[in-house]
């Protein structure tokens, strides 16, 4: 059973909308209120009452067919289809107005960087300079919020690299796709049916065992920043990955801030050298209503502890002349 397939008999009155290709992600706040996005616009939905009592049992029911389970002891449920998209959901009391589920769909269409140019998501001269910094092992991070377009960014990136080079890719849930023929995929897995939790970090620790050229991190999200900024200090250059943030700066900020989670025993400032030295690039990324678009693009040159700041090169913004 592959795709919507398998939560299909749970949702007849958004079946429409779910298997609808022009929208790209189906949002339920509670039985009464739908939205959907589409071509990058959120709008809402009139005339779909899902019913509390239908849509609860519809989550549980899904939640099962996924290997998974939501109930008051666990009432968050993260959860993968069988092509790549994504199902969440969290019920009361945790969430307020009733069951909150929401649907992001996996696009298969794979876009390349033309694509990516042609629909002003980048210029051509930053596509090259982009491609330079992969060709050159920089060790990029994309930023930006989510729906920013990260992961096809990454994915676009991630066609600039040799096709002779062993690339080592870690998710926590896997959406990425990329065509190196000398690929390793690996995928954390939540703690399910009595089987213990896999972590990024278990992930990243065992990555160094199987030779990789690059590793690229899907997302980053807390401690394993840590671990990634131990590899990228062993001469693991070339790495790529994501993080949620509202800036190229203030993506370099949270990268930061997640190593500082691992609890590790350094001096801050010691810390802040190694991300400086580290990360060469940050891309950052927003979104505005029908539009997705590279708006920062900055090169780091190390950490200055007198200033206690990153010292950074604006290659590109948009918010400005460029530079």
């Amino acid at each position: 059973m592959n795709g919507f397939e398998t939560i299909l008999p749970f949702l007849k009155p958004i079946q429409h909308l779910i298997l609808d290709n022009s929208i790209s992600e189906v949002m339920v706040n509670g039985p009464d209120h739908i939205f959907i996005e589409k071509q990058g616009f959120v709008e809402p939905v009139p005339g779909i009452h899902l019913g509390e009592k239908s849509l609860m049992v519809a989550v549980k029911n899904i939640a099962r067919r996924l290997g998974d389970d939501i109930s008051e002891s666990k009432p968050i449920l993260d959860s993968r289809l069988p092509d790549g998209s994504r199902v969440a959901a969290v019920i009361p009391p945790c969430s307020v107005n009733g069951v909150t589920l929401t649907i992001r769909k996996f696009n298969a269409r794979h876009f390349g960087v033309e694509e990516l140019v042609q629909a002003g998501t980048l210029e051509r001269w930053l596509a090259n300079q982009l491609e330079n910094y992969i060709l050159a092992r920089k060790n990029i991070l994309i930023a930006g919020g989510t729906g920013t377009g990260k992961t096809t960014m990454l994915n676009v990136l991630g066609k600039f690299i040799p096709s002779d080079e062993r690339v080592l890719l870690i998710e926590d849930t896997s959406e990425i796709h990329m065509d190196q023929d000398n690929l390793v995929r690996f995928e954390a897995r939540q703690p399910q049916n009595g089987l213990p939790a896999i972590t990024i970090r278990d992930l990243l620790k065992a990555s160094l065992r199987h030779r990789p050229d690059r590793i690229i991190l899907g997302e980053i999200r807390g401690s394993e920043a840590f671990d990634l900024l131990q590899l990228l200090n062993t001469g693991h250059s070339g790495s790529l990955s994501t993080v949620h943030a509202t800036s190229a700066k203030q993506g370099l900020a949270r990268f930061t801030s997640c190593v500082l989670q691992s609890g590790v025993d350094l001096p801050y400032r010691a810390i802040k050298t190694n991300v400086g030295d580290s990360v060469n690039v940050v891309v950052h990324l927003e979104r505005r209503p029908g539009r997705r678009f590279v708006s920062e693009v900055v090169e780091i040159h190390g950490y200055d502890p007198d200033r206690d700041e990153y010292n950074y090169g604006f290659i590109f913004d948009s918010h400005k002349e460029l530079l």
